[in-house]
């Protein structure tokens, strides 16, 4: 077996989709949970197994939010993030908050299109 064959596509389009549309939703949409909508409605219309959505929906954000929180650290010089992580207990680290600021994103959104997944296997199955 190649690695082509092993390659999941679905879970490539679904990681790519939740994370473009929820960029996109970001720029457009004010809501900062709008993103969990996107992931919800990403893992409906890409039907995976429940474990394979939400990895595809936890890592679009995790990535997608540390980006994003990077690229505003950077146009502040920093200062910002520094405050913010000696306020927190987290030593003054602004990787580390950084990092747990992308794995609370990435949580939300896991769970969001695990939520999609579940909903979309049991819509499938016929009730007597």
């Amino acid at each position: 077996m190649t690695n082509l064959e092993t390659f999941d596509m679905k879970f490539f389009n679904s990681f790519l989709l939740t994370a473009l549309l929820s960029f996109i939703a970001g720029i457009y949409v004010s809501y900062w949970w709008f993103f969990a909508l996107v992931a919800f409605l990403v893992a409906v219309l890409v039907h995976q197994k429940g474990y394979k959505a939400f990895f595809a929906g936890f890592l679009a954000l995790f990535i997608l939010w540390f980006l994003l929180a990077f690229w505003m650290d950077l146009a502040n010089e920093g200062v910002l993030s520094a405050k913010i992580a000696s306020i927190l207990p987290l030593g003054g680290s602004k990787w580390m908050l950084m990092i747990i600021t992308a794995f609370i994103g990435g949580l939300v959104a896991g769970f969001a299109a695990l939520s999609g997944s579940y909903l979309r296997s049991s819509s499938s199955k016929k009730v007597i």
